[in-house]
């Protein structure tokens, strides 16, 4: 579920409102409402959300992300006594959700750039070809954009350290950017690694656990 018109929904204290004052040709105006582009707008409508919802929280089957609130449960009836729950509290302090936004029963979801499901994480397909769709970076500025897109998936990338560790050092400073043989292929394996990147399956807490550790 998503809150509609998320930071609108958040009241300015009086204190503050002097701070979001804006002049137009009428005169003087206060915003009464938290409004868009404020920096610590999402981090102060995140700890509201949290306090509206604490006990959903440290039970584990409830997890929000600014203005989403995602809800996850075993069994059909155990999901219809969470969402009766949730949705007791988000009226109780008169939040308001948009039901355009709304999605309920779902088997899996698209949240944050992954499809989430029952069994399995996985990038989303529609990201993933945006990152097949990538020409070769020209520049530093270029490769460095690269992978502030990609690299928020390398959890789900394998050895992402040792594939991408000859572009990473064309980020460094006193570096002269210079697309070697080693660099084009690095880029090539890099691409393809997410047209085949593995499911990450929930784990079974029950079978012995092997740690592999990748050093950046």
């Amino acid at each position: 579920m998503h809150a509609l018109k998320r930071f609108h929904q958040n009241v300015v204290t009086k204190r503050a409102r002097k701070y979001l004052r804006i002049i137009v040709h009428r005169g003087v105006y206060e915003y009464l409402r938290m409004l868009f582009g404020i920096k610590n707008a999402p981090s102060h409508f995140q700890r509201m959300m949290n306090e509206i919802l604490p006990e959903e929280l440290s039970e584990g089957w409830l997890i929000i992300y600014i203005d989403d609130i995602i809800v996850f449960s075993k069994t059909w009836e155990e999901h219809i006594y969470r969402l009766y729950r949730v949705f007791t509290k988000i009226q109780s302090v008169k939040m308001i959700v948009s039901l355009k936004k709304f999605h309920f029963g779902h088997k899996e979801l698209k949240a944050l750039g992954h499809v989430v499901s029952g069994l399995s994480l996985q990038i989303d397909k529609i990201k993933a070809s945006a990152v097949l769709l990538k020409p070769m970076p020209q520049n530093k500025k270029e490769i460095q954009s690269f992978f502030g897109f990609s690299g928020y998936y390398r959890q789900n990338i394998k050895y992402f350290s040792s594939i991408a560790r000859p572009l990473y050092k064309l980020c460094d400073k006193d570096r002269v950017f210079e697309m070697t043989v080693d660099r084009f292929k690095a880029f090539g394996y890099y691409r393809q690694a997410f047209n085949t990147s593995p499911l990450s399956l929930i784990p079974h807490f029950k079978l012995p656990f092997k740690l592999y550790i990748e050093a950046s």
